[in-house]
């Protein structure tokens, strides 16, 4: 089994502090109670095709971007980021209840065409009951996740290339299809913690995902998901949502968490855990509960650090160390049956050059990936040197920036 590795857009805004997209949102939490930042980045499309472009060269397979009130529309996004990008697959986020499963299934499969099969689907069901009335969707908890249940089933049933009936408690379609099925069909992603999600990822999903908890915790949560797969007759797959901070030592990548930690006041962490405490997601509690709004003692297990979900809502804990021990942890999890890694840092754009000239090389070194596909392979050499390889030096050093 081996190691897929991804990275993530931000289309909320980018900057050099966790909590810089809320100059774009409140997220939430009043804006008159948050510190300003500098070195804000607009989500704008130049940005964010210069991080596509940069994960497509380091060797990430596919980019996640989110979904929500707070940033920019992910199907049109990365609609237009497939223009510039060639092999570079999209993890569209979008929430199931906002949309026909019927078109949506359309829509993806008119994406694979246009994108030559570039696309992967990221269900997100939604644990904010404020968020999900600013679209309209009224549902509670549990409901939500029943009609992602049967929503899937709609979307899998109309790609199946001949008119699908379907009648549910939320949907009553007759006849659906798409004119044509997408080919391949994109997988689909899922993440869920409480009881009314397990289910639906057994019958539903092909890679379950989980945030970044310690270890022993994410054991627990795939033997969970691979019990209720296999009742199901169903085989999933799993992945993890991360940050990271990796440097060329372990020091220097403290460090650099250090500063992060740094720029966030006491009221700007206390206005954001009052506002993620009131979220119904079961998941985002259990980020919570990892530092109980403290700054103490923040490496909740080895090279995990729980800082970013000081202030952001969703994955709040990173991978902090050398290139070699962020290896060591992707390995561990690895070991669990983690296949998917969804990866970010702040800045995005920087963050991926230290992950992808520093760890991804670490990680092919241990056979656990493909090397990166050079963008120079097939061009001759000049003055006897390879091409890759001009003026001598390497086009991609292990040891970082």
């Amino acid at each position: 089994m081996s190691i897929h590795l991804h990275w993530f857009l931000p289309t909320g805004g980018d900057g050099r502090t966790l909590v810089d997209r809320h100059a774009y949102t409140d997220g939430g939490i009043r804006r008159d109670r948050i510190t300003p930042v500098s070195g804000v980045r607009a989500p704008d499309i130049e940005y964010l095709a210069q991080i596509a472009k940069a994960a497509e060269q380091l060797g990430f397979e596919a980019v996640l971007t989110p979904t929500g009130t707070w940033c920019e529309d992910a199907w049109l996004t990365t609609a237009a980021l497939t223009q510039v990008t060639e092999r570079l697959k999209f993890l569209v986020a979008f929430r199931p209840g906002v949309i026909s499963p019927v078109l949506a299934a359309q829509m993806a499969a008119t994406y694979q065409r246009v994108s030559r099969g570039r696309l992967l689907l990221n269900v997100v069901t939604g644990g904010d009951s404020t968020e999900q009335k600013r679209f309209g969707d009224h549902l509670d908890h549990d409901r939500r996740y029943a009609r992602t249940d049967e929503f899937l089933q709609v979307v899998r049933g109309v790609w199946g290339g001949a008119p699908f009936d379907f009648h549910g408690e939320h949907y009553q379609v007759e006849g659906g299809l798409t004119a044509l099925p997408p080919d391949p069909l994109p997988e689909i992603f899922f993440g869920g913690s409480s009881a009314a999600a397990g289910p639906v990822a057994a019958r539903n999903v092909d890679v379950y995902l989980t945030w970044g908890e310690p270890p022993e915790q994410v054991k627990q949560k795939v033997d969970w998901i691979r019990g209720l797969a296999e009742r199901e007759g169903r085989t999933v797959r799993f992945g993890v949502r991360l940050h990271t901070i990796s440097r060329d030592s372990s020091k220097e990548a403290w460090a650099t968490a250090g500063r992060l930690l740094d720029d966030l006041d006491s009221e700007t962490v206390a206005a954001a855990q009052q506002a993620l405490g009131r979220s119904e997601s079961v998941g985002q509690q259990r980020m919570l509960a990892l530092h109980g709004g403290s700054r103490d003692k923040l490496e909740i297990s080895p090279n995990l650090w729980a800082g970013v979900g000081l202030v952001r809502g969703g994955a709040g804990t990173a991978l902090v160390g050398s290139h070699a021990e962020v290896a060591d942890r992707i390995e561990e999890y690895h070991a669990l049956g983690i296949e998917h890694f969804v990866l970010s840092g702040y800045p995005h754009l920087e963050e991926a050059y230290w992950f992808g000239e520093g760890v991804r090389p670490e990680l092919a070194a241990r056979g656990l990936l493909a090397a990166v596909p050079s963008p120079l392979e097939g061009v001759p050499a000049v003055n006897g040197r390879p091409a890759s390889a001009p003026g001598g030096a390497p086009l991609l050093v292990a040891g970082g920036r």
